[in-house]
């Protein structure tokens, strides 16, 4: 979840688990770090403060805001660059680098995105359904919407939101759009989920479910974050730190299997005497925000960060 705005900016976000993650991706004061999700600079700010006199961050952001907003960060060891980070490979040997020694990863929504009602994100705010990490590219949540089949909505709905009632909500979506109506505002989406779900958990919102799943679809934050998981393996010199923040299970699970993939043998019974295989990363552990950090900051209860090292051991593939 990003990091927060400098002084003079409209919408602030109080950055997540600062202190554990920056500790957990710094292995070498002098070494080349990315943080693959600027937002508004708090983890880069961090990271600048601890970083030597040879040290280098690269922020990447796919956000234009986020990236406009990084004009504020003036220390000559930082530069910026508009790319999502699954593609951050690519990005990095543009402006030629080809190995890091730490990658940090704070995923979701910032809370100036939530907080932006023109940006769509949130059910709090009346603003466009357009739910756009990037607003330069693709489609928004209302494109979406506008052209998918009842089946795919459902499909989303329940894989993303995890929304037992996908099925009635896709149905209730598309029967609005074949009357000539479809949805273009997020109080029109927020009012016809709370028509359609009767029941839910005490103290959330009907439509929470409903708008993390297209969140997530118009993103592809799923695969977003395999792509950038692997290619942050590949860019990561011996030694190197893997610092991830996670917001919901989803996006967890694919972390800690990820983590886990590339730092535990499986036996081969076949041939129970080999040598271990060599493995390319060592799990350093899990982390929850204390208490004291959730009565600060409610939206930090959520969060888990996984940190893991990189060793030696050559990839395969």
């Amino acid at each position: 979840m990003g990091a927060e705005m400098n002084d003079s900016a409209e919408f602030r976000h109080t950055t997540v688990l600062l202190d554990e993650a920056v500790d957990g991706v710094l292995a070498r004061p002098d070494g080349v770090y990315v943080d693959g999700t600027f937002g508004r600079g708090g983890h880069s700010r961090a990271l600048l403060a601890r970083l030597g006199p040879a040290g280098r961050l690269i922020g990447i952001d796919r956000d234009p805001e986020a990236v406009a907003a990084a004009a504020a960060v003036t220390d000559p060891r930082f530069t910026i660059v508009h790319s999502a980070f699954a593609d951050m490979a690519d990005a990095l040997a543009d402006i030629g680098v080809h190995q890091v020694d730490g990658v940090l990863l704070d995923l979701g929504v910032s809370s100036p995105q939530i907080d932006n009602p023109e940006r769509g994100f949130s059910f709090r705010f009346d603003g466009p359904l357009d739910m756009r990490m990037d607003t330069t590219r693709g489609q928004s949540a209302a494109d979406f919407l506008a052209r998918a089949d009842e089946r795919e909505i459902a499909q989303v709905i329940k894989d993303y939101g995890e929304e037992r009632f996908a099925g009635q909500i896709a149905k209730a979506l598309v029967a609005r759009r074949e009357a000539g109506a479809p949805l273009t505002r997020t109080d029109e989406l927020r009012e016809l989920v709370a028509r359609t779900v009767k029941t839910r958990e005490p103290g959330q919102d009907p439509a929470t479910r409903t708008f993390q799943a297209l969140r997530i679809h118009v993103n592809r934050e799923l695969e977003q974050l395999e792509q950038g998981l692997n290619a942050a393996l590949r860019l990561l010199a011996p030694g190197g730190r893997l610092s991830v923040i996670s917001f919901h299970s989803l996006e967890d699970r694919r972390v800690k299997q990820f983590i886990a993939a590339h730092s535990k043998a499986e036996v081969d019974r076949r041939a129970p005497f080999a040598p271990p295989p060599e493995l390319a990363l060592v799990s350093l552990g899990r982390v929850k925000p204390s208490e004291t950090e959730i009565r600060a900051n409610p939206r930090s209860r959520s969060a888990v960060l996984r940190v893991a090292e990189r060793t030696d051991a050559p990839l395969k593939g």
